[in-house]
């Protein structure tokens, strides 16, 4: 994984601050146990999750080929202000994925994205609150890359780029343009009020 790559994202504060772990148990919950440590727009990555989190505490399968990331805000936000966050960050995913290879990416809401009616992507969005304020955000994100060998029980129903288009594909420009979308979208949800 190529940090640097990372860190050089024209984004103003995702990304700047990166904690990389090549294996881990989870993202989401080592941004969780270690918040106070790490800064507003830190990302937490890994290459190989061994307890990574889906939702409803399924386990989300991760290897060396795919992107296993949580990214942690802090904003100045109220809670009514992320009705829907969810699934912007998809739309936000699609959007990224459409402009680097110009593949059409299909939300599942609240917060799954297919490729050819199988599961790419999931998205995990977790928030502390003191009273009606955000205190964080853990946006975790499962993105099946260039995975070609699934585990026999969710071979029928996950995929990844490279399964679908038989081409390998650069896991540090699909983190870069995520989180340049992601910065702008939680830049507009701040001045919609």
């Amino acid at each position: 994984m190529n940090i640097e790559k990372i860190k050089n994202a024209k984004t103003k504060y995702i990304g700047k601050n990166i904690e990389y772990f090549e294996e881990i148990d989870s993202t989401q919950e080592e941004a969780k146990r270690n918040i106070k440590k790490y800064d507003n727009g830190t990302i937490i990555i890994a290459d190989k999750q061994i307890k990574g989190k889906g939702t409803h505490g399924r386990i989300w399968y991760t290897n060396l080929d795919n992107i296993a990331m949580t990214i942690i805000i802090k904003p100045k936000l109220k809670v009514k202000q992320l009705e829907g966050f969810t699934t912007s960050i998809a739309k936000n995913i699609q959007m990224a994925i459409k402009d680097l290879y110009n593949l059409d990416l299909e939300i599942k809401l609240p917060n799954d994205l297919l490729l050819n009616d199988k599961k790419i992507c999931g998205i995990l969005t977790e928030i502390t609150t003191i009273k009606e304020k955000v205190k964080e955000i853990f946006i975790g994100i499962g993105f099946n890359v260039n995975e070609k060998n699934f585990p026999i029980e969710v071979l029928k129903i996950a995929t990844s780029l490279s399964k679908e288009t038989n081409k390998n594909y650069d896991r540090e420009d699909i983190i870069c343009k995520i989180i340049e979308n992601l910065e702008e979208e939680i830049e507009k949800i701040k001045n919609l009020n």
